[in-house]
């Protein structure tokens, strides 16, 4: 199965089964994969339908340095991201996604991104919009960035077809295990 379409349906499925079941430490090896980079400037996400939650990551990065969300700011654009703390004031952006009601823009130098499926080369699969492969294309031209998957161990594929626009990721990170390079 190539075809990206039918990959995100039965990688969207899995990780649905897997949502169901998500330990109370799921993100345990995601704090482990921050460690290092702590005080650096961290973006994360706001899960949407069935994506693994970071926030308990998030809030304990947000104690040493910056940490923002993603903002969709149009259609083919970059991804912008807006400074948030636990106790931010949210409201509803693009696709669902709870974003800062105001704050900072930040260069995020981390970024954990949400993703449909993975594969262990470190390949990601996203909704399509490719919003998280322009935002790291730029980022990555201007300094060293970082881009961490997070997911359900479930959504991992045997192979993620690559075009030329997919940025890889540095590691992937599961409530199982951290897969790196």
């Amino acid at each position: 199965m190539t075809d990206k379409a039918a990959l995100r349906q039965a990688a969207l499925a899995a990780r649905d089964r897997a949502h169901a079941t998500v330990p109370p430490d799921h993100a345990a090896h995601l704090l482990a994969a921050l460690a290092p980079h702590l005080g650096r400037p961290l973006a994360g996400y706001s899960p949407i339908r069935t994506e693994i939650d970071p926030s308990p990551a998030m809030a304990h990065a947000a104690g040493a340095g910056p940490v923002a969300l993603p903002v969709v700011t149009g259609r083919g654009m970059p991804l912008r991201f807006r400074r948030w703390h636990p106790d931010a004031v949210m409201t509803d952006g693009p696709f669902g996604a709870r974003i800062p009601a105001e704050g900072d823009w930040i260069d995020p130098e981390i970024l954990i991104v949400p993703l449909v499926a993975f594969d262990r080369r470190l390949n990601r699969l996203g909704y399509g919009g490719g919003f998280y492969d322009r935002t790291l294309e730029g980022l990555r031209a201007a300094r060293p960035t970082i881009a961490i998957g997070f997911a359900h161990s479930a959504q991992e594929l045997p192979e993620i077809p690559v075009e030329p626009t997919d940025q890889p990721l540095d590691l992937v990170v599961t409530e199982r295990e951290i897969i790196a390079r």
